[in-house]
């Protein structure tokens, strides 16, 4: 049995769904060619978004996560566009008619064009600019918001745009990868003391995370030690450096000090957990990045599982591991994206089954789960990946944007109702 209390619903980002974000880096970067599509008008989610929502509310949701775009806010340095939001405050608010809980998050990925034409994350005064957003945020929707995402995995915002290039602001420098990593640390809790010293005092008392992408890795040959480091070190960084951060900070001693020195005492009061699949690691040197290992792959191992359509192994099981990993912390945890992307509605009726039912497991263990939110509500612009791979719950025609709920966010929708999981064979049609 799920609690009464517990979050379902699914989440979004502004980037992928709502369209014509023009203002953005990434916006810039699909103008340069650097990408296979281009978002376009992607959901035209910023006209639809009361349509949206009315849909998730009867697919018996009860909350549901989204991102503010800081392009739409603040497209030029110092100008707030009140028309924007206006708009938010419109999302609130539909939100909040159909009794549906905003999560929000503050950074999904994209920038404004003139931030990263600045030096983005590398100017000294990038922590500044940032929060002087999240201060207007704040005035404009804090008192209409409990739950705040700071930032959507950290760690795969550095390694696409500092260490693979393949996002903005396509660099190649594990060096820069460090220091903008330790940066948007200092950034995080920066807002995190803004958002509990504005609102600690409101009907409302803010609730503030950081959504973190975990990956489980097992060795690529269990026999082989030098495999075994290579996992090690790669689990050590990807799954255990965000957190542990706060903690104490022993990883990172001069952000923690720095910290330590502002008056900040606390960091996190949950920890948002991204999970979709889990990598075998072989070792590839001592040198640099080669300590971390390579991916291998899969055809010799004959115990994974079947793959989404981007390759990703479907291993349920990791949903279990990183939720009793994330206990060490000793704060709660709202599982802030989980789904397949697959032509096969069928598996992601599986999908949603069988990783439902490893978050059951972590629960009946004691691990603190409070919500379940699915990625993504909607098919989406992935990023890189373009339009093909499909998340949704709902099926969006991209030349009608017309949307069709499938059977997996009515199987979906029987669970939250019920509280429990449900036999697979009773998906509604």
């Amino acid at each position: 049995m799920f609690p009464p209390a517990f979050l379902w619903g699914a989440a979004t980002s502004a980037h992928q769904v709502e369209g014509h974000n023009i203002h953005s880096d990434w916006w810039a970067w699909e103008a340069s060619g650097k990408v296979k599509e281009r978002s376009g008008a992607a959901c035209e989610h910023y006209e639809r978004f009361r349509e949206d929502f009315a849909l998730a509310q009867q697919l018996g949701h009860n909350a549901h996560r989204f991102s503010i775009e800081w392009s739409r806010i603040e497209p030029e340095p110092g100008r707030w566009d009140e028309g924007a939001i206006a708009h938010y405050q419109e999302v609130i608010q539909a939100l909040r008619e159909r009794a549906l809980e905003p999560v929000v998050t503050l950074f999904h990925f994209t920038s404004p064009q003139w931030f990263s034409e600045q030096g983005g994350w590398r100017h000294p005064q990038a922590i500044e600019r940032f929060s002087r957003y999240v201060e207007r945020v704040l005035e404009a929707i804090g008192s209409s918001v409990r739950y705040w995402v700071t930032f959507n995995e950290p760690m795969i915002y550095v390694y696409q745009g500092y260490i693979a290039g393949v996002w903005p602001p396509g660099q190649r420098s594990w060096t820069a990868a460090f220091r903008i990593f330790e940066r948007l640390l200092h950034a995080h809790t920066v807002a995190y003391h803004l958002i509990h010293s504005r609102l600690d005092h409101s009907a409302r008392k803010p609730v503030v995370g950081v959504a973190k992408h975990m990956v489980i890795f097992n060795s690529c040959n269990p026999r082989s030690w030098k495999d075994r480091f290579a996992r090690w070190m790669r689990h050590r960084c990807f799954n255990g450096v965000v957190a542990s951060a706060f903690d104490r900070g022993h990883l990172l001693p001069r952000f923690w000090l720095a910290a330590k020195r502002a008056g900040y005492r606390r960091y996190l009061d949950f920890i948002g957990l991204n999970y979709y699949t889990r990598d075998f690691v072989h070792f590839n040197g001592w040198t640099g990045g080669k300590v971390f290992g390579e991916v291998c792959s899969l055809a010799h191992h004959r115990d994974t599982g079947p793959r989404n359509s981007l390759g990703w192994e479907v291993y349920p099981e990791g949903i279990y591991e990183s939720l009793r990993q994330l206990t060490r912390f000793g704060l709660p945890i709202l599982i802030t994206e989980n789904g397949v992307c697959t032509n096969d509605d069928g598996q992601r009726v599986q999908f949603i089954h069988d990783h439902l039912t490893q978050v059951s497991r972590a629960m009946s263990e004691g691990v603190p789960v409070f919500g379940y939110l699915h990625w993504s509500l909607l098919d989406n612009y992935e990023w890189h990946e373009g339009f093909a791979p499909r998340f949704g719950l709902a099926e969006v025609d991209y030349a009608t944007q017309e949307r069709r709920v499938r059977p997996s966010a009515r199987y979906l929708a029987a669970i939250a109702k019920t509280r429990q999981m449900v036999a697979m064979s009773g998906v509604p049609p």
